[in-house]
């Protein structure tokens, strides 16, 4: 597949303990790991500056490694077997060098294009990360109909507790994409997201108009953390000191 761009927004509603919404504009980069060399074009370079790039180490084992090689370990470790096809990594890229990449994702097919398992690869605002692997039990494809459920393992916000589940769907109509994120907590739903967008093929000619239009993008998604997380502790939500972060890199 030739490399995509996912045009969109990201919604983040809290229920619990106060209502808080926003919505910001956003973009990924859509592509498959093996052909990762067919991201590079004049205004996107892979492991050195430009005005977008995608840096190896920002991902996987954080070494600057294969990150094909990576990824197929690390499902055949949690013996996934029938993940055995084309891999799409859906990620930020760096602008001007800078990215803080609040989640990936990671969708593993079959042979046959069905999505067998997806991994969620989190960072927070302390350098830490962890990463969330969703399949079903039996290993049956990944449809746009169900959810999936892991525990919240890793710290990502001081105004919500290390406690509770997350649950998953990930939804493509033609061209559309939908991926929701709800945490739920004793029967309580804490927090909805919701990331939407619209993929198309990458070409410069969209990146230097998306740099003109959304040039701080990555530098926003960090400020707008900070700024969002003042007017909730404004809103008087208890806040909660960072734990110790998972021994083990994956949960399922």
């Amino acid at each position: 597949m030739k490399p995509e761009i996912c045009i969109g927004h990201i919604m983040h509603r809290r229920h619990l303990p106060v209502v808080h919404q926003f919505t910001y504009p956003t973009y990924f980069l859509r592509f498959a790991i093996d052909d990762i060399s067919q991201l590079k074009n004049r205004w996107l370079s892979i492991d050195s500056w430009n005005l977008f790039s995608f840096y190896h180490r920002d991902h996987g084992a954080r070494d600057g490694s294969n990150l094909a090689i990576w990824i197929r370990q690390l499902l055949n470790e949690n013996h996934i077997q029938k993940a055995n096809g084309k891999i799409i990594l859906h990620t930020y890229p760096r602008i001007l060098g800078y990215v803080f990449n609040p989640v990936s994702f990671w969708f593993c097919h079959d042979t046959e294009g069905n999505v067998r398992a997806i991994l969620c690869e989190v960072n927070n605002t302390f350098n830490e990360h962890h990463s969330y692997l969703l399949a079903h039990e039996d290993e049956r494809p990944i449809a746009e109909s169900d959810w999936l459920a892991c525990r919240k393992q890793f710290h990502v916000s001081p105004f919500f507790a290390v406690d509770g589940s997350y649950q998953f769907r990930f939804r493509w109509t033609g061209n559309h994409c939908q991926f929701q994120i709800d945490h739920h907590q004793h029967s309580n739903k804490l927090l909805s997201t919701t990331l939407s967008g619209n993929k198309q093929v990458l070409t410069a000619k969209i990146l230097m108009k998306l740099f003109f239009t959304h040039a701080w993008m990555t530098f926003a998604v960090i400020a707008r953390i900070h700024l969002q997380a003042w007017q909730i502790w404004r809103k008087g939500v208890k806040f909660h000191t960072k734990p110790t972060p998972p021994d083990k890199e994956i949960s399922r």
